[in-house]
């Protein structure tokens, strides 16, 4: 066992023993072993005789980084890779870990209340939904342009929605999309996609960026989704989304395996499942979801990217996170694997359950046309426009008004009270389709 106090031969060096630097460093003898196993910590001197480890005092700083890292609840394995990183660098990893945190706290805690007032509801009826687990609650973007968007906590208007049972009034949803390669970029790795059940837009990156977001998208397309969830409880519904959002992140995976660096490719995305009676989110990273409301246009995602986290800790200003001049790093992004990835981590999106009404109008869309056009302006081309039809292609050309600098993502529904003659049959593919579109002139969308 190594002996406390001063090493007679190493304190001629200014070395320490373990017992010493232990109480210097506020670890414990037994963690400064684990550390040094797991290279996290090494000594500066280990007796080749006895095995006695001894520490310089100068490691004393970088050892109560580790023990302030274990505190917070840091995993060894990425206190490895902080401790190996500049001090700013290292600010940069612990901020974006702790904005993790934080969201996956906010999940859980969405999920508690769910369940208190679903085990509480007389009858099974239900006061509540899990709201998005990036932000707390259906938040409304008061800030300016880019992947900013500072929120307050207000709730999104609501309203009974579809009422259930007989009598009850039947909605759909009525949708178009649309993709630009915008004005700078030579490919689009954007994808999007609208169909009688299906709403979705994905942010592709890397070298397989246009593979991972058309991936993504597709394996959200099951044959006929609202007939085989819309007659779900709230709480099954949101099981099957889960598993509809692992389903996601196993074919971003298999489509990015090619690729040189895997873990270097991935995509954003933002999706609402449709079931013939509610609508489920499914979102990660930084593209957008927003519901016109009252001539309200509210955002009801929370970007996954750490300049949002950086707003929301009160680090930044909507202003300055507008003009930000760092990288938008996402903290979450479905993406291969491998080894270091551009995105702090790689998660599991976010699911919840949307309340609907009769004329609501929803907006998904890429960092590419949120980031460069005003949402004051994205508002007012949302409400003049007539149809989804006509909004896509709106909001596409404002991009490309901003100066396109990046490809543009876009899709737009209506929910309608349905007619008859127009309810898609139980058993019908959804055929909407994405659209990609090269030049200005030639701007469309696919319904």
């Amino acid at each position: 066992m190594e002996r406390e106090g001063r090493g007679v031969g190493a304190a001629s060096g200014g070395l320490v023993t373990i017992g010493e630097f232990a109480r210097l460093s506020r670890l414990s003898a037994k963690a400064l072993r684990r550390y040094d196993e797991l290279g996290l910590l090494r000594p500066a001197l280990v007796d080749p005789v006895n095995g006695y480890r001894y520490y310089d005092p100068a490691q004393v700083e970088g050892a109560r980084l580790v023990a302030w890292l274990r505190r917070i609840g840091m995993p060894l394995s990425r206190i490895g890779r902080v401790v190996a990183l500049d001090a700013g660098a290292a600010a940069v990893e612990i901020r974006a870990y702790w904005a993790r945190v934080e969201a996956e706290t906010a999940a859980r805690r969405d999920l508690a209340m769910y369940l208190v007032d679903h085990l509480s509801a007389e009858g099974g009826a239900m006061s509540r939904i899990p709201g998005n687990t990036g932000s707390t609650g259906d938040t409304r973007d008061t800030g300016g342009t880019g992947n900013t968007g500072g929120t307050d906590n207000g709730r999104v208007p609501g309203g009974p929605g579809l009422s259930e049972g007989p009598g009850a009034v039947r909605l759909a949803i009525r949708c178009a999309a649309l993709t630009d390669t915008g004005a700078v970029r030579t490919a689009n790795q954007d994808a999007a996609f609208a169909g009688p059940w299906m709403l979705a837009v994905a942010d592709g990156f890397g070298e397989g960026g246009a593979e991972a977001s058309a991936a993504a998208i597709e394996a959200l397309r099951p044959r006929a989704w609202g007939a085989q969830h819309g007659g779900l409880s709230a709480a099954d519904l949101l099981n099957a989304l889960e598993d509809t959002a692992d389903s996601a992140s196993r074919a971003v995976r298999a489509a990015v395996a090619p690729c040189a660096a895997p873990d270097g490719s991935g995509t954003t995305l933002t999706a609402m499942l449709w079931t013939g009676s509610r609508l489920g989110l499914v979102h990660i990273g930084d593209s957008r979801a927003y519901l016109l409301r009252g001539g309200e246009l509210f955002r009801i995602t929370h970007d996954h990217s750490l300049v949002q986290s950086m707003v929301d800790d009160g680090s930044l200003g909507p202003e300055e996170a507008a003009s930000h001049p760092g990288p938008a790093l996402l903290l979450k992004a479905l993406v291969g694997e491998a080894r270091s990835a551009p995105v702090a981590v790689a998660c599991r999106p976010d699911v919840r359950l949307q309340e609907v009404m009769a004329g609501d109008r929803y907006l998904l869309c890429s960092d590419g046309l949120s980031a460069v056009v005003d949402e004051a302006v994205l508002r007012a081309a949302v409400i003049a426009a007539d149809d989804p039809d006509e909004a896509v292609r709106r909001l596409a050309g404002l991009a490309r008004e901003a100066g396109g600098p990046d490809n543009v993502a876009c899709a737009v529904a209506d929910v309608v009270v349905e007619d008859d003659h127009q309810r898609p049959a139980p058993g019908d593919r959804d055929e909407g389709r994405g659209h990609r579109v090269e030049e200005p002139e030639g701007l469309g969308a696919l319904r």
